[in-house]
């Protein structure tokens, strides 16, 4: 029960956000080749991003002026903080 800051931060994968939302990247449950990846893309932890599309299982974000479509698994693999629910 120490933990009370982790419950006020509650962690959804890329995939099960809905579109139009805008949340944080808290963490990347993958390797280093695809942290390195995520990086060349220009999303790293605690960047921001905005889901705008769903594409078959993957998913088209925004981010910093930039889309980026990633595949299913990646979007897995993408652990988020919801940041702008109310407004999206």
């Amino acid at each position: 029960m120490a933990s009370d800051s982790s419950i006020s931060e509650e962690l959804i994968t890329l995939a099960r956000l809905p579109v139009g939302s805008r949340a944080m990247i808290k963490r990347i449950a993958g390797g280093r080749h695809l942290v390195h990846r995520l990086m060349s893309l220009g999303l790293r932890m605690g960047s921001e991003v905005e889901l705008i599309q769903r594409r078959g299982g993957g998913v088209v974000v925004a981010s910093q002026g930039a889309r980026v479509a990633l595949g299913a698994g990646v979007a897995e693999k993408l652990l988020m903080v919801p940041t702008d629910s109310t407004q999206c």
